[in-house]
């Protein structure tokens, strides 16, 4: 499984909170949203080496600069955002807070801070992390919420969407 749909914005930097583009790209919708949202990477993504990391610090940033979508900032620090938290033995309003207080930290530098205060999970840890998440939603029991998310998001007729990272990144217009 590849990480990131071909052409997706899988480096894209994030605005700091003083400045950068805002609100959604692209015109039109994908599945019940507007498509494309600057700045905000694909969850495929290894930010600083870790699968989603680099796009919950995504969303931080976009929330600090008033740029994140409304729909986003209600699960902000819940779902993949607390699972990855959770994993790291970190919590999600330190992690804020530390992105507020280095803006243009790295995902490398953010991730080495959560990995001194938290936990430092070995390279196999790592790697079944990044493999779950990648492959969260599909036949497991994660199974039965995303046909209900496809079908709530207008995308239940799409049968390449397996996995929870699959229909982040139609949602948001990348595949």
């Amino acid at each position: 499984m590849a990480p990131c749909p071909p052409g997706s914005p899988v480096s894209a930097a994030p605005p700091t909170p003083s400045g950068g583009a805002g609100g959604r790209g692209a015109a039109g919708t994908v599945g019940s949203r507007p498509a494309g949202t600057p700045g905000l990477r694909c969850p495929a993504d290894p930010g600083g080496g870790l699968v989603y990391f680099g796009r919950m610090v995504d969303k931080i940033r976009l929330h600090q600069a008033g740029q994140l979508p409304p729909d986003y900032v209600e699960n902000l620090g819940g779902g993949f955002d607390e699972r990855c938290v959770h994993f790291l033995r970190i919590s999600y309003r330190h992690l804020v807070d530390r992105v507020k207080a280095a803006p243009d930290a790295s995902d490398e530098e953010l991730l080495d801070w959560a990995l001194r205060v938290g936990r430092h999970p070995d390279e196999e840890e790592v790697e079944v992390w990044n493999e779950f998440m990648r492959k969260r939603g599909w036949k497991d029991e994660g199974s039965d919420t995303l046909v209900k998310r496809k079908a709530t998001g207008g995308l239940a007729e799409r049968d390449d969407i397996e996995t929870f990272f699959q229909f982040i990144d139609a949602d948001e217009g990348r595949i």
